[in-house]
C-alpha cells in the first residue's frame, strides 16, 4: 500500500512540475532517462548474476556464509567482498535486499554495503596517483575500520 501512496504522490508532483513549467519538466523527464539507460546494462548484468548466484546457493547456504549465525567470520568475509567489488549504490541496495531476504545477516550486510561504498581496492590505483599512497592507502584503511564499526553498530541496534 504504501507504494501506491508513493506512486500517486510522485504523479502529483510531476503534473504540478508539468503544469508550472512543461519545458524543464520534459529536459528533467529526459536527464532521467538517459541515466536510467546509463544504468540499466550494469544492473541488468548485476542481476542476472545475482540470479545465477540464488540459482546456484540456496538460502541455507547464503545464511552460513553470510547469514546471522556466520558471525565475525561472515562479516570479514562480507567485507572482502565488498572492499573488491565496484558497485554503484543503485545496485548495491537492491542486492543487499536480496541477500537480506535469501538469509544474510544484518551486521554481515551492513559490512558488504559499507566497504562497497567506501573501500576501492580496485579504484586503488587511481587514488595512489591521485592523492599520493599513504592518504589512499590511510583512507582506504579507515574506511574499513568505520565498515567494523557500522556492522557492529547495526548488529547492536537490529540483532
Amino acid at each position: 500500500m504504501v507504494n501506491y501512496i508513493l506512486y500517486a504522490i510522485m504523479v502529483i508532483l510531476l503534473s504540478w512540475s508539468f503544469y508550472k513549467d512543461r519545458r524543464k519538466t520534459l529536459q528533467a523527464l529526459i536527464k532521467a532517462w538517459k541515466a536510467f539507460e546509463n544504468i540499466l546494462p550494469e544492473f541488468m548484468g548485476v542481476l542476472i548474476l545475482l540470479g545465477i548466484m540464488l540459482a546456484l546457493m540456496d538460502p541455507h547456504t547464503i545464511s552460513a556464509l553470510i547469514g546471522k549465525e556466520s558471525g565475525w567470520t561472515g562479516t570479514i568475509l562480507a567485507a572482502f567482498v565488498g572492499s573488491v567489488t565496484l558497485m554503484p549504490a543503485v545496485i548495491a541496495f537492491p542486492t543487499a535486499a536480496v541477500l537480506l531476504n535469501n538469509g544474510a545477516g544484518y551486521m554481515q550486510i551492513a559490512a558488504l554495503i559499507s566497504t562497497l561504498m567506501m573501500v576501492g581496492v580496485v579504484t586503488l590505483p587511481m587514488e595512489i596517483r591521485y592523492l599520493g599512497a599513504k592518504v589512499a592507502i590511510a583512507r582506504n584503511l579507515m574506511a574499513l575500520g568505520f565498515s567494523f564499526l557500522v556492522a557492529l553498530i547495526i548488529a547492536k541496534v537490529v540483532g
